[in-house]
């Protein structure tokens, strides 16, 4: 595993193996509200474990500078996580394959400003990440009793930096 990892520009291509991009990109999918309101239909696959539902919660991501120092990496086996910002900042999405239980290719994206991402189930993604300032999420994902957090520690940390 490389041990530096160069921050990439956030594209539906390039993200859909980890999950979706929510956004209002492109055309609406209909017009609603005498036609006063664009709506933007099911941008993100959600999946909940039947032993919880999904819950909306927000977050309060204090900033990191770059280069980023990556410890470790989570991922969570009984739901998905969206990730919807509630300020224009843009923040740094860092996700990673999965090997036999060990996450590996990580890569690090950076998110457009009011762009939100879906991380799906079981995807090794770095903890939030907001750059320069603090920011606020609205955050969709499961709630239940059962542990729905799997940690990975790398044994030296990465280093998540611009390209030159």
């Amino acid at each position: 595993m490389h041990n530096i990892i160069l921050i990439e520009p956030l594209t539906v291509e390039a993200f859909a193996p980890f999950g979706d991009i929510i956004d209002a990109a492109g055309e609406p999918t209909v017009m609603i509200n005498n036609d006063k309101c664009a709506r933007h239909t099911d941008l993100a696959q959600l999946s909940f474990d039947a032993g919880g539902r999904a819950g909306i919660s927000v977050f309060d991501g204090q900033p990191y500078a770059l280069p980023h120092s990556l410890p470790l990496v989570e991922r969570h086996p009984l739901g998905s996580q969206a990730f919807i910002p509630m300020s224009d900042a843009p923040f740094l999405v860092i996700v990673a394959q999965d090997r036999d239980g060990v996450p590996t290719a990580v890569r690090a994206f950076l998110t457009k400003c009011q762009q939100g991402i879906n991380i799906h189930r079981n995807v090794w993604h770095g903890v939030l990440t907001p750059l320069d300032s603090p920011a606020q999420f609205a955050v969709i994902d499961w709630i239940g009793s059962e542990n729905n957090l799997e940690e990975f520690v790398f044994d030296t940390a990465l280093r998540v930096e611009q390209p030159a």
